[in-house]
């Protein structure tokens, strides 16, 4: 395995490298970014998967500064699914180095929905960088986490209007056993959250087993699910939506691929799930 620090040096690694696939993380992996890996290292010649805190994704106040950065650890997971990875590791300045980030990439409306009624720049952030690290690495192939699936829409929105000559791969979400979303903020959580944590993903799986069902009033489901997190303590429920997973419109009667989307904050963790289906 290679870690690579600079740009310079990655691009010369990359006029050699053949069909690159490309994982990008923020680091600090669990087995939701290790299933992403073991997807990508079939995907082509060669694999690249990058570390990057990404300031430009974080709002004012969220946990930028103490998102664990953990180089070593994530380095030695990557090494014992695909022994010849290369993992690019920039620092700030090497992937900002004007500092502040003049040019951004702005995707539509969808930015201000969902997780970006919440997090003002969020998805500009996420957008940017993706590109600039697409510029980069030049992946013939990318893997992306379905537990994002807000993230994963606008990628691949972003991908299709930019003419971007790269395929986009959905992976499913990584859960614990008892179906909890894998998540490198998992970590935040008391013992006593955790074990109350995967309530949402009971929600998502009762919300579609309701669908599945003839229910249509998504707003009742969705109010039902705010009412009971309310009473067992959980801080806020930032949303519960039922939208097109197509389109991540709001979803109609006659829509039949669904996703349905939570976010809420249990104690000082906001937690996101989501699942898709069709009926």
């Amino acid at each position: 395995m290679r870690i690579i620090h600079t740009i310079s040096e990655l691009r010369e690694w990359r006029k050699s490298a053949g069909r690159v696939a490309f994982v990008p993380t923020m680091g600090n992996l669990h087995a939701g970014h290790i299933a992403l890996v073991r997807e990508a290292k079939h995907r082509g010649d060669a694999l690249v998967v990058s570390l990057f805190v990404n300031r430009l994704q974080f709002g004012q106040g969220e946990d930028f500064d103490r998102y664990p950065r953990t180089l070593d650890n994530d380095a030695a997971l990557i090494a014992a699914e695909c022994d010849n990875a290369v993992v690019f590791a920039p620092d700030e300045k090497e992937l900002y180095p004007h500092v502040i980030q003049q040019y951004k990439v702005e995707p539509p409306a969808i930015q201000d929905e969902l997780c970006g009624a919440f997090r003002p720049g969020h998805f500009r952030g996420v957008a940017t960088v993706v590109t600039k690290l697409f510029n980069i690495v030049q992946p013939d192939v990318a893997c992306f986490g379905k537990k994002d699936f807000q993230q994963l829409f606008v990628i691949q929105s972003m991908v299709a209007d930019l003419n971007m000559p790269i395929e986009i791969v959905p992976v499913d979400t990584g859960r614990a056993d008892d179906g909890l979303a894998l998540s490198s903020r998992n970590g935040y959580l008391s013992a006593e959250e955790r074990k109350e944590a995967p309530r949402l993903y009971w929600h998502l799986s009762r919300m579609k087993q309701a669908i599945e069902a003839g229910e249509r009033d998504y707003a009742r489901l969705a109010a039902e699910v705010v009412m009971d997190l309310r009473i067992r303590g959980w801080n806020e429920v930032d949303y519960v939506e039922t939208r097109n997973a197509d389109t991540l419109k709001p979803a109609t009667h006659t829509d039949h691929h669904l996703v349905i989307l939570i976010a809420a904050r249990l104690g000082h963790t906001r937690l996101i799930d989501n699942v898709e289906f069709r009926y």
